[in-house]
């Protein structure tokens, strides 16, 4: 078994740049033309369409393809940025596989769905390209919003208030917008920087101020928000990361795959970002699955998910199981880490089988060790920066279908708030949605 003498630890540039650079090139090429109007005339235009039941926001997808297909992409942009402002970044990362392309009637029928994703971004691609904004500012209200955090819920809330006539200023923690967008996406998904890209372009609406460094609890307060605008929305995410509850955690080289990706995402240099030879990731979701591709892609020899419940039960979609195993990925399932092994830093992780009865998880006391040099958690997040007098039901900022908080002027959307799932595309509807409402009630 290895030890911490035997075991080489992490360390930078284990490929070389080229292949690295090769490897965090886009994950799927943008459509030629030709090929956007072929894949368009594979749609049926079904009149009772699925796909714009099964999608957040509630995209008219028969309407955008119908556009393609008769030579009007940026028509077809509109169509889609009328219900997503972040159609673009969208079609890069939301799980089509399981949302509009699944109840695709070529899907059900062929087992080969119209390539609704591919089409959005083709579509949205070619108007952003254009550089010029296709909606324009309502007439001023004189109303004043502030948005606290400048992820998907946080940039489609303002954009569509700004576009309603209203001034908003968004408070960002980080040092760039984008939440999620920018920080949380493996890098191969969204490459030459298109998530600020995306905020720039949104920006163009005019009327919103993006003021970064501020965070709720430390610089901002809720009550000082409140007396100085007229309405609140909260978009802060989640800035806690679930603990292994596994003895050894606390050693060198465990760390949270959150903070890996995000550290990736603001890297100059790739080749400079250190990587273990034996990786584990514990966890099911799409975080579990970005860090594992993305060390892989480093250069990590032998990397590993670890899920605690069978496969059918991960958070990630099968597309993306199947794009982790393509990648060179391990995937093990019905077992949890009961602890890290090594002086000092990581060498091993024991793991022990399990079994689910009812719904609950539990241990069989067979266990076995891993190689691990690196140790990834991906078991969730939790809600850090919500500020007293919030009903945080559930963990999270407990919100109406409009997002409106148990606080009189204050909504939320987002990771942060109950209900829906948390995708980018989720929190873009979420967004939107509040804005409709606070301006119902700004100006009612």
């Amino acid at each position: 078994m290895a030890n911490s003498q035997t075991t080489p630890g992490i360390v930078p540039g284990r490929l070389p740049a080229d292949d690295i650079a090769r490897n965090f090139t886009d994950l799927h090429a943008p459509l030629a033309p030709h090929e956007a109007a072929v894949a368009a005339d594979r749609c049926y235009f079904c009149h009772d369409a699925p796909c714009m039941t099964a999608c957040p926001t509630s995209i008219d997808i028969p309407l955008f393809i119908r556009q393609i297909g008769t030579g009007t992409p940026e028509a077809a942009a509109k169509t889609i940025f009328n219900q997503n402002i972040l159609g673009g970044m969208c079609a890069r990362v939301c799980p089509t596989e399981t949302l509009c392309e699944e109840v695709c009637v070529r899907e059900t029928a062929e087992g080969a769905p119209v390539e609704i994703g591919r089409l959005q971004r083709f579509a949205t691609d070619r108007l952003m390209a254009k550089g010029v904004h296709p909606f324009e500012r309502a007439a001023a209200t004189g109303k004043r919003v502030a948005v606290v955090g400048a992820g998907p819920a946080g940039l489609s809330c303002a954009h569509r208030l700004a576009m309603l006539g209203h001034d908003v200023t968004i408070y960002e923690a980080r040092a760039k917008a984008g939440g999620l967008n920018e920080y949380g996406i493996a890098a191969y998904k969204t490459p030459d920087g298109f998530a600020q890209a995306e905020v720039d372009w949104l920006m163009q609406i005019g009327g919103i101020e993006i003021v970064e460094g501020k965070r709720l609890g430390e610089s901002l307060s809720l009550a000082g928000l409140q007396d100085d605008f007229d309405a609140v929305f909260l978009s802060i995410g989640l800035g806690g990361v679930n603990a292994l509850r596994a003895s050894g955690e606390d050693k060198a080289n465990v760390t949270d795959a959150v903070g890996f990706i995000a550290d990736l995402r603001q890297s100059s240099d790739l080749g400079a970002l250190p990587v273990g030879r034996d990786v584990v990731v514990i966890g099911g979701g799409m975080t579990a699955v970005d860090a594992a591709i993305q060390s892989r892609k480093l250069g990590a020899e032998n990397v590993t998910i670890v899920y605690r419940r069978g496969q059918e039960a991960m958070g990630a979609s099968r597309y993306e199981q199947d794009l982790a195993a393509q990648n060179g990925v391990r995937l093990m399932f019905n077992l949890r880490p009961v602890a890290v092994h090594g002086n000092g830093a990581a060498a091993e992780i024991e793991l022990e089988y399990t079994t689910v009865q009812d719904g609950t998880v539990t241990g069989t006391g067979e266990t076995l060790r891993l190689r691990a040099d690196q140790v990834f958690k991906a078991i969730g997040q939790t809600l850090t920066d919500a500020p007293e007098g919030l009903d945080l039901s559930g963990g999270k900022i407990a919100v109406t279908e409009a997002g409106r908080t148990s606080v009189a002027g204050v909504w939320a959307g987002g990771d942060c708030a109950s209900g829906g799932d948390d995708l980018t595309v989720t929190a873009v509807a979420e967004g939107r949605d509040a804005a409709m409402d606070m301006h119902a009630v700004l100006v009612g």
